[in-house]
């Protein structure tokens, strides 16, 4: 028991007489980094707020390094030595580095009466050095990267003496580079004999950066793998309790004629001369490392962005799309990468953002046609299978997974002729994404032609009826069939030129 800091026994919390956690338990070790692992609603959240004293179980004890607490509050929380790292950070950005830091403790690294800045600075100093960072005590913290904003965090962390850090998906926003820099840090704590909870969708990180993986599933604890004795298959089958085989929904489908064509498209120096047909029924992927003109080539297809040259052509008739007005008038439709900022008003309900797109339905003489309303959100609600309390719900307060799919309603209620999705699954837990990949399979199998812009390649592998592969603003190949493979798709999405594979 002297290699473990925290237990977690027997843990309840009920909210309105319902389980958000039914007897959850675990044990941390020092120096270790144990993943939290389940879907949008399995309670990681909840269980991560009683650690940090946001909430208090109704049943159930909590020891840290061996001895029985009652973490009543954050302060009490704290005081334990758990520090929370929240996916949205929580600092000033208008203050330096070291007064975030510091922040609400200043005289703890000062003079015992007043604020001293030079001594503020040269304790942050320490600190930063400590992790290795190259980030100056006295930088504004609007001035630094989000992932430097990260590693402030954690130095937060550090100065109030934390030895068990909680990271809450922390690389929700960041650049391959920039997770590389996380994970160095987090081998630097792992050194200092720190614990760590590792919270992300993200399951290939699973494997570079953790020991353990608990795995939970509707409030309940499920399962505690050894991360180099389990795998990506049989980690997906403890969370969402059924095979990887059944993960991926294609179903029998067929292609119609061309619906869409795009000819000889450019745009600065970002696209250049893109050339593609997508039939009706056809899930056409579009793969390619960042940067490679993928989002950029869907928005000026549905008129975000005005294309200088090329042609776009719908059933055989070139249209001009120059907004996204017109994209919708022709029948094209766009679910967007970012869909909190993109794709939906997410201080509103879920009704007002399904029927959004369709207000003119519903409007006779200024007056809204509630019943007809609430006929087509009851619809997509129980069509696309959207978990919410009512129809009212707001939709900031629904998992990501059901956020995803009220924008993907919001677009299928304008009965679109192509769809395009653009990171359809990005930021959504393995149960959501098999519910996505059947929305697909199903407008497929309806004659809606899907182009789908992905950076999973599971995903495109096993979704596309054919892929499209980007790299440097050009469509650099186009594979089917049997050629879809991941190694096919690296190659060109690297720079490869055809048949030299």
């Amino acid at each position: 028991m002297e290699s473990v800091i925290l237990e977690v026994k027997d843990i309840h919390k009920r909210f309105s007489g319902v389980y958000a956690l039914n007897g959850i338990h675990f044990e941390l070790k020092y120096g270790e980094v144990l993943a939290f692992l389940g879907e949008n609603g399995a309670g990681k959240s909840t269980l991560i707020k009683i650690l940090a004293g946001i909430y208090q179980a109704d049943q159930g004890e909590i020891f840290i390094k061996g001895t029985k607490v009652d973490i009543d509050g954050v302060q009490s929380s704290q005081h334990y030595g758990i520090s929370v790292i929240h996916q949205e950070l929580c600092l000033v950005p208008n203050m330096t580095v070291a007064e975030n830091i510091f922040l609400g403790r200043e005289l703890a690294a000062g003079d015992k009466f007043f604020v001293n800045a030079e001594r503020l600075n040269e304790e942050a100093e320490i600190i930063l050095k400590s992790l290795g960072l190259d980030i100056k005590a006295d930088d504004k913290v609007l001035t630094l990267s989000v992932a430097q904003q990260q590693m402030v965090e954690i130095a937060k962390a550090l100065s109030i003496d934390a030895e068990i850090i909680i990271m809450d998906e922390p690389t929700a926003c960041l650049t391959d580079k920039e997770v590389d820099m996380l994970f160095q840090i987090i081998k630097r704590l792992k050194q200092k004999n720190m614990a760590i909870i590792y919270i992300s969708h993200r399951m290939e990180e699973l494997f570079k950066i953790t020991d353990r993986v608990m795995v939970m599933r509707d409030g309940q604890y499920v399962d505690t793998k050894s991360t180099v004795h389990t795998n990506r298959e049989e980690l997906i089958s403890l969370m969402v309790g059924r095979k990887l085989t059944e993960f991926y929904t294609k179903s029998a489908h067929t292609l119609g004629e061309v619906v869409l064509e795009v000819k000889n498209m450019k745009r600065g120096r970002i696209l250049k001369d893109i050339s593609f047909a997508l039939r009706r029924g056809e899930v056409l992927g579009v793969s390619g490392l960042v940067g490679a003109g993928r989002t950029e080539m869907a928005r000026c297809i549905f008129g975000i962005d005005a294309y200088d040259e090329g042609t776009i052509m719908i059933d055989g008739k070139a249209v001009k799309i120059d907004c996204p007005t017109t994209a919708m008038s022709n029948g094209i439709a766009l679910v967007p990468e970012n869909r909190k900022e993109q794709g939906l008003v997410m201080i509103r309900s879920v009704a007002f953002n399904i029927t959004i797109t369709v207000l003119e339905q519903f409007m006779r003489l200024l007056r809204m046609d509630s019943v007809k309303e609430a006929g087509i959100v009851n619809e997509y609600i129980q069509k696309l299978s959207i978990r919410t309390p009512s129809p009212e719900q707001i939709i900031g307060n629904l998992s990501g997974g059901n956020q995803q799919k009220v924008v993907i309603a919001k677009w299928l209620a304008t009965s679109p002729k192509v769809l395009i999705l653009d990171e359809p699954t990005r930021g959504v837990d393995v149960g959501a994404k098999a519910e996505i990949y059947g929305i697909i399979s199903m407008l497929a199998q309806q004659g809606v032609g899907i182009i789908m812009i992905s950076s999973d390649l599971p995903e495109i592998i096993n979704m596309s009826d054919r892929v499209l592969i980007m790299c440097h603003g050009q469509i650099a190949a186009s594979l089917a069939g049997n050629e879809i493979r991941q190694e096919e798709i690296m190659h060109y999405a690297t720079g490869g030129i055809k048949d030299a594979v």
